[in-house]
């Protein structure tokens, strides 16, 4: 998984070149982490075999990571969080061309569905971390979703006051329902009609969110 803006790590400025280097790693234990635990679960994947994966010694786990738990931690943060820039910057990218809030929206969904065709073992990871309840990071999770979802309810609630969209949507529930959308029917494209393209799981999701299904115009 490739690194943005959201803060976790050092980055290459102002000559900090350390910083940049112990991202780099951060990245390579995130991506050897992510497809280890995807392929063989949390529990059955070792710190040893992530290093390995990674390309890295053991002790260089440790260094950056104080376990396995927090560097599954980090790695749903990092996740999450580059998910919830992709929708900010979608809906930004609408307003500045002076788009409406739908139409902001409908690029979130696409840039959702960007994502998730880009990081789809993070994807699977994430949605099945969402229905456990006996792990450490729940809290953190649960956090982090937060930030994601409220990214679209700000749009939504924008949309309500614009009078684009009704006034009596719930909008943290929508927010959250669209979100899972999102999630659902991508992970279902990728597992179970692979053969589609983006273009057309972004068009039937468009339909739904115009409230087009049930052939009103």
């Amino acid at each position: 998984m490739e690194s943005s803006s959201t803060g976790t790590g050092g980055t290459v400025t102002g000559g900090t070149v350390t910083g940049g280097r112990r991202q780099a790693t951060r990245q390579k234990l995130y991506e050897a982490a992510v497809t280890l635990i995807a392929e063989k679960g949390f529990s059955a994947t070792t710190v040893e075999e992530i290093a390995e994966r990674a390309g890295v010694a053991k002790g260089t786990v440790y260094y950056n990571f104080a376990s396995k738990n927090d560097l599954f931690e980090e790695l749903l943060r990092h996740g999450v969080g580059l998910l919830t820039v992709s929708l900010r910057t979608a809906a930004q990218e609408t307003e500045a061309r002076g788009g409406t809030r739908v139409e902001a929206l409908d690029a979130m969904i696409r840039a959702g569905l960007v994502f998730i065709d880009r990081y789809p073992a993070f994807t699977q990871l994430y949605v099945a971390e969402l229905w456990r309840t006996n792990r450490t990071w729940q809290s953190t999770l649960m956090v982090v979703r937060r930030e994601a979802v409220a990214v679209v309810e700000t749009v939504l609630r924008e949309g309500v006051e614009r009078g684009e969209l009704s006034a009596e949507i719930d909008v943290p529930l929508t927010a959250a329902a669209m979100v899972g959308m999102v999630l659902v029917a991508a992970l279902d494209w990728q597992s179970f009609q692979s053969e589609r393209s983006l273009d057309d799981v972004h068009s039937a999701l468009s339909l739904l969110l115009r409230g087009r299904v049930s052939g009103n115009r």
